[in-house]
């Protein structure tokens, strides 16, 4: 008889631990305070997976990502790359930490004086490596994003798109495990950072690069990113899958951010616009995510549940979708939907509270005096 392998230890499994980690700065000007930038931050990054960050502008997200690649040193806490931790490493364990993690940044920062081929051969030739491997690795890294026909042409000639494909390739030249990328897509027009978020997709896929992205675009992080945590004021405030934290968010920073993004409910405006309708009936809102619904009354159907649809019909209730939409996440089905209900009141209580006993969330939107 086989006998089983002994599971791998779960700290191999993690690629970036952050563990309690605070950086402050030094405030302007002689009698200003330091600036708290980060306080008592901790998260792992699972390798091979894409990790986002969110928070809003003045979050700490850049910082966070300077911690990672040892461009800044933490006011406390650890840093983890692997089992490495950065404070503790000599400048030789330094270089190849830094060698071992790709950056790519909001403006390119490409060299202007060197061509396409030149700008992506420049960390291999900083790094030693010879110039027939060079060539080699500059022509199959432009392959990989599609420029090798531009490798002799110079930055100015190059659309936003293409440069951010060069720094792309030049992250990847040192062939590193990890690729650390700031607001990446800021400066680009919605189709390019489509094609961009398309190429890192590629990248994380099919060269198992671990991948941490900060932006304060959600459709990036949506796009693109596995799990996200979520930067207030310096401070984690929630992490978890991408479809949890956007479809559920269990915090008030978390739910102010991302509430803007679902659109979960209608606007006052919109709300008086629906009641000065002919229909008169009363308005919920249904927020839609996958799994909803199957709790304890599920199981006693044997696992069984109703579209919301089936439940109104049921009670014997009128539901008119007025406002809302679903999007997929990750696969899954989420979004919110908000129905004029017509019946009896008791009729329309029963079902919601059909509908709650299932899991579902359903909040009543106030009535128009309210």
């Amino acid at each position: 008889m086989s006998v089983p392998a002994e599971p791998a230890d779960a700290r191999a499994e993690i690629h970036v631990r952050l563990e309690r980690v605070g950086k402050t700065f030094p405030g302007r000007g002689r009698r200003a305070a330091p600036v708290v930038v980060l306080d008592d931050v901790s998260l792992e990054v699972r390798r091979g997976e894409v990790f986002g960050v969110i928070g809003s502008s003045g979050a700490g997200k850049s910082t966070l990502l300077r911690l990672i690649n040892g461009l800044e040193t933490p006011t406390s806490g650890r840093v983890y790359l692997g089992e490495r931790e950065l404070g503790a490493l000599n400048e030789r364990g330094r270089r190849e930490a830094r060698g071992d993690t790709g950056m790519i940044f909001q403006q390119f920062n490409l060299f202007r004086s060197r061509t396409v081929a030149g700008n992506v051969a420049y960390p291999l030739k900083v790094a030693g490596v010879g110039q027939p491997e060079r060539d080699r690795r500059v022509a199959r890294l432009l392959a990989f994003v599609g420029l090798l026909d531009r490798a002799h042409d110079h930055p100015e000639r190059l659309s936003g798109g293409q440069k951010q494909r060069v720094g792309i390739a030049r992250a990847l030249a040192t062939e590193p495990s990890l690729l650390l990328v700031d607001e990446a897509t800021s400066a680009l027009d919605p189709e390019t950072t489509g094609e961009v978020l398309a190429l890192l997709g590629q990248v994380n896929r099919e060269l198992g690069v671990t991948i941490v992205i900060v932006s304060h675009e959600l459709d990036v992080i949506r796009s693109l990113a596995d799990r996200v945590a979520v930067l207030d004021v310096g401070r984690v405030v929630e992490t978890g899958t991408v479809y949890d934290v956007f479809t559920r968010p269990r915090t008030t920073a978390a739910a102010r951010l991302i509430g803007t993004d679902l659109r979960e409910r209608p606007s006052p405006a919109t709300l008086a616009r629906l009641r000065s309708g002919p229909g008169g009936g009363r308005l919920v809102t249904v927020r839609v995510r996958e799994g909803d619904g199957e709790g304890e009354r599920a199981e006693e159907r044997g696992g069984a549940r109703p579209g919301l649809a089936h439940v109104f019909l049921a009670h014997q209730v009128a539901a008119e979708v007025v406002f809302g939409g679903i999007r997929e996440l990750q696969g899954r089905p989420a979004g919110s939907l908000t129905f004029e209900l017509s019946g009896a009141d008791a009729a329309v209580d029963a079902a919601l509270a059909a509908l709650r006993a299932d899991g579902v969330d359903v909040v009543e939107e106030p009535a128009g005096n309210a």
